[in-house]
């Protein structure tokens, strides 16, 4: 297995067996965790900023980051994107926070985003940039 396939399905196996409701962000041409999601029923959709080549059977919208449609987010439990770059870590977090969703990011390299959020042994390091807040109880 070359190494972006392995990259790639470790964070697919993470993601699947941590969550239920997966979208990648910034899809591009390697598909293999989104697959792994979509064959265990996991992945509600992928997206990227301008049509990619996607397997027929990935649900696949366009939409822009840094412009984000909402409502196409609101059921996810956690978004993901794979080497996405830099400049995409800050709206991606915004996102995460607005749909109430964790956040989980491979970087190419060394690469990290402020402190780097919670670090993560997904058989290759991953980084938690948001956690879902669950809702305080309201005392009466």
């Amino acid at each position: 297995m070359d190494e972006y396939k392995r990259i790639e399905t470790c964070i697919g196996r993470y993601i699947a067996d941590n969550y239920s409701h997966a979208i990648e962000v910034g899809i591009g041409r390697n598909t293999e965790a989104a697959q792994i999601l979509s064959g265990a029923g996991k992945l509600l959709r992928s997206t990227d900023v301008k049509q990619m080549p996607v397997p027929e059977d990935l649900s696949f919208i366009i939409d822009d980051v840094f412009l984000p449609e909402i409502s196409l987010y609101g059921e996810a439990d956690v978004i993901y994107a794979i080497r996405p770059a830099i400049e995409m870590i800050p709206p991606l977090i915004g996102l995460a926070r607005r749909v109430n969703c964790d956040l989980i990011v491979y970087h190419l390299g060394f690469e990290t985003w402020g402190n780097g959020g919670e670090k993560i042994d997904g058989g290759v390091v991953l980084h938690r940039y948001h956690r879902h807040q669950k809702p305080s109880k309201r005392v009466d």
